[in-house]
Formats: structure tokens, sequence, C-alpha cells
């Protein structure tokens, strides 16, 4: 494969964009240059650690390596998961549903697609198994958090309705039924709508990647129609997880609506 190796000179002038961004925020008072000079530097320190502790990891590549690189990642998005929602459930309810919706969706995924399509030899090569539990993760915490956050204020919104339904008998999977359809959709369209852009209208950025660094377009695009079914998948699984374990938090063995479990519930 060619690949046109990049240079600091090279990034250098592609921040020229960045400073554009920032200087048309200062010039409009959108009070956002700050906030973009300081992610654009996250992005320069983050993602040049990021490519050199890869770089160790698929030199020396071991189990407990991949495993640990694994689990790191994993925690990050657990707690960002945790975080996003406005809303927030006591004893750490947020930490626990986004732990069992975002854990249980990656590993899932990641050990169907290693064990199907994908066969890495080892089976944990970090060339294929971090890359792929990355990738997933991404979509995993978008769905899972959207719906976390579209139960936890919903139920708060829809509280009238959801008592009216229990005081007739109806079980709290029954009474949170809407509520919970539209926070699984809530979840999933973004991935929907992004398999259904994908190739017509954009050109995806893993896809786009490959092509740069001199894959055929053909493979390529193989890859990338792999990812978008693995990426759906994640997002459907994340999204169902957050949204019944919030259900199971907002209501109690005898059927009622727990709001209380919320921190200052209006």
């Amino acid at each position: 494969m060619n690949v046109i190796a990049l240079h600091a000179s090279d990034l250098a002038i592609a921040s020229c964009l960045v400073l554009l961004c920032a200087a048309i925020s200062l010039v409009l008072r959108l009070n956002l240059q700050r906030q973009i000079l300081w992610s654009a530097t996250r992005t320069i320190v983050q993602l040049l650690l990021v490519g050199q502790l890869l770089r160790v990891v698929f030199t020396h590549a071991s189990a407990g390596l991949t495993l640990l690189i694994i689990t790191v990642m994993m925690a990050l998005a657990i707690r960002e998961v945790a975080v996003r929602p406005k809303a927030r459930l006591q004893r750490h309810g947020n930490l626990v549903i986004s732990a069992m919706a975002v854990a249980s969706a990656t590993l899932i995924c990641v050990f169907f697609i290693t064990n199907t399509a994908v066969e890495p030899t080892p089976w944990y090569d970090p060339r294929y198994v971090v890359a792929l539990v990355g990738i997933v993760l991404g979509s995993a915490l978008n769905a899972a958090s959207l719906a976390l956050d579209t139960m936890l204020t919903g139920a708060t919104r829809e509280r009238l309705a959801i008592e009216a339904r229990i005081s007739l008998g109806a079980p709290a999977r029954q009474a949170f039924a809407g509520l919970l359809r539209e926070s699984v959709r809530r979840g999933i369209v973004p991935s929907i709508n992004q398999m259904a852009a994908a190739g017509i209208i954009t050109l995806p950025g893993i896809m786009t990647g490959q092509i740069l660094a001199g894959m055929d377009p053909s493979e390529a695009a193989k890859y990338q129609i792999l990812l978008m079914f693995l990426l759906c998948g994640a997002s459907t699984l994340a999204a169902m997880g957050a949204a019944f374990g919030a259900m199971r938090h907002l209501s109690d063995e005898r059927g009622r609506l727990r709001l209380d479990r919320l921190r200052n519930p209006s």
C-alpha cells in the first residue's frame, strides 16, 4: 500500500481550518472560540498518544495487554454514558445501567463478529480486536446515552400517565411501553440514518481511511458494510439495555413508579 506520509507541517496547514472556525466564532460573538481551540488541542494530544500506545500494543501483542486496553476503553465509555444525561439516579444507578448496556452490547457484538466473519489469529490480535471494540464502543455509547436520557427525563414528564396505567393494574413494562419504544427508537435512529446515507450521500470515515491507506475500494466497501451492520446491532442492544435498565430502576418489585430514586426529581 502506498500511503502518503503526513508531517507536522501538513497538520499545521490543516489546523488553519480550525483557526478559521475560531475566528468566525469571535467575529459573530458565538463565544465558542475557546471551546473550539481546546477541543482541537485535546484532539491532537489524545490521538497522538493513542497512536503511540497502539504502536506499542501492536508490537508487543499479548492477550493481557489487549484485554487491559479494552477494559480501559470500556470503562471510559461507561463513565461517559453515565454522566451525559441531565437526570441522575441515586446510588450510582446511571453507572450501573451504563456498565450493563455498553459492556454487554460491545462484548456480544465483537465476540460474534470475531468468531464468524472476522477470525483473527491469534484471537486477541489487537490490530483487529482493539479496533473493533473502539468502533463498537462509539456507537454503543451514543445509543445508550440517548436511550437513558430519554427514559429518565420522560419518566418525570409522563409521570401521571404512567401512574394511571399502574393504578389500572398494568405491570411496569406495559406502563412504560410507550416510553420504552421512544427511548430505544431514539437510540438506534442515528445508526439507521448512518446506514441509509452511506455510499450515496456520504463516504464513511472508516472506508475513507482505508482507501487513503491504499486498500482496494471494493474491499474497503466490504469492510464498511460489515462494520455498519455491526454498529447497528451494537446500537440496538445498547439502547435496549439502557432503556430496560432504567425502567427497572424507576420501578420496584410491587410495580410502583419510583421517581424518588432520581436525584432532585421535579
